[in-house]
């Protein structure tokens, strides 16, 4: 048994978490290096490629040990073969005999509490798990499989129907598996509670990080030139969310920003951009880039005059939106955009849902300097104020004793 005069924690994560370029993996590691050094000693176990070795600086600053093992690529294939799966695909790519054997001797030491991160991780846990547990659920995971069946078509429709029905089935397992249940708003933890039956979920807050997302009073000053702006969506390309949302921007909201505003651009921020969606904007001649990887977001958002957010589908919070806000950038989105952040629309930013909302919005802030400072100011001081990391480490350090106090009694 470790020896440590703290209780010890093990945080088992069914994805590696550096470099943290995904919302997920920004929160679940942001959590952890603002918790590491306090109240508890604690162990990450996750899967880690070949290479993990060169972020062992981030992973020194996340845990006090890490028990890896080899992560698994997932292929075209594999993802086809697990739509077969009694589980959903997302869950079923993540089974693996290795990680199982890691966790099982991680719990041979007994620590005093088993963190699970993402549903997807009790795929690799024992049932029951031994001793106090926590489920750190990032999303209400079956919602998001809905939403995208409620907007696709055909057979993707049905495809998405039925990854809905499996992840419904086994997010209550997973939920009901554990002593308790982490959710990041108070938005998601009620969802939680009424489709799963679950007497009490705790919530704690997104996070941002104020220093590495600075506000800088200079940028982008002054009146945005006539016939353009700069609008920049910032997020990962390969994701079904993402793809959906920027194509509902490019075919029906866009049209109605140049109509009015022809020499706007649009600049799309993140890994893996789809090719049907770069030869879609070359061929209509639009004025977009797409660019790709990226190791800083902050150039890109920093040049934007207005950051958007136009999500249909998703669950969770978007900390892409709380990024944007720290920077002093203006931000529209839609309700599933900005959903469970602690923010106010018109105070902090514009919300709009159709595409002619949200056409006018851009162009409302395009248009009026003394909207987007008074945003900018209300937004960054409202992050100042509630939504540094350590002040969120702090809330789940807190759910996680509560955690061990009530399997002690």
């Amino acid at each position: 048994m470790l020896v440590t005069d703290r209780p010890r924690l093990l945080f088992v994560s069914p994805r590696f978490l550096f470099p943290m370029n995904e919302g997920g993996k920004i929160r679940t590691g942001k959590t952890l290096q603002h918790m590491k050094g306090g109240v508890f000693d604690i162990t990450l176990a996750s899967p880690a490629p070949i290479d993990h070795t060169r972020f062992t600086t981030d992973i020194d600053a996340a845990c006090d040990r890490f028990l890896p093992w080899a992560a698994t690529p997932t292929s075209i294939v594999r993802k086809l073969v697990a739509l077969l799966d009694a589980v959903p695909v997302s869950v079923a790519t993540d089974r693996s005999a290795a990680g199982s054997n890691v966790v099982r001797d991680a719990l041979l030491q007994r620590p005093d509490i088993v963190v699970v991160d993402f549903p997807h991780a009790a795929v690799l846990m024992p049932a029951p798990i031994p001793g106090a547990s926590l489920l750190f659920t990032h999303n209400v995971e079956a919602e998001i499989y809905e939403r995208h069946a409620a907007t696709a078509a055909g057979l993707r429709r049905l495809v998405w129907r039925d990854q809905a029905r499996k992840m419904q089935r086994f997010e209550r397992q997973a939920v009901h598996a554990v002593g308790r249940v982490v959710a990041v708003s108070r938005r998601d933890a009620k969802a939680l509670g009424e489709r799963y039956d679950l007497a009490d979920v705790d919530a704690i807050d997104t996070g941002v990080d104020l220093a590495f997302f600075a506000f800088n009073e200079a940028e982008r000053p002054g009146a945005v030139e006539p016939d353009g702006g700069r609008i920049v969506f910032t997020g990962v390309m390969d994701s079904p969310a993402n793809i959906d949302g920027v194509t509902f921007f490019m075919n029906e909201i866009w049209p109605l920003v140049i109509a009015r505003r022809p020499a706007a651009e649009a600049v799309i921020v993140g890994r893996n951009p789809q090719p049907v969606l770069r030869e879609a904007a070359r061929a209509r001649r639009l004025n977009w880039t797409f660019t790709g990887f990226v190791d800083d977001i902050r150039p890109y958002v920093a040049a934007a005059d207005v950051s958007i957010i136009p999500l249909r589908v998703g669950s969770g919070t978007r900390i892409k939106a709380f990024e944007s806000m720290a920077m002093g950038r203006p931000v529209v989105a839609t309700t599933i955009g900005i959903e469970g952040l602690d923010i106010s629309p018109d105070a902090h930013y514009l919300r709009a849902d159709t595409p002619a909302e949200f056409a006018a919005a851009i162009l409302r802030l395009l248009d009026d300097e003394a909207l987007r400072a008074r945003l900018r100011q209300a937004a960054r001081a409202r992050m100042d104020a509630h939504f540094g990391w350590d002040r969120i480490a702090r809330q789940f350090e807190a759910v996680c004793v509560r955690t061990i106090d009530a399997a002690a009694h």
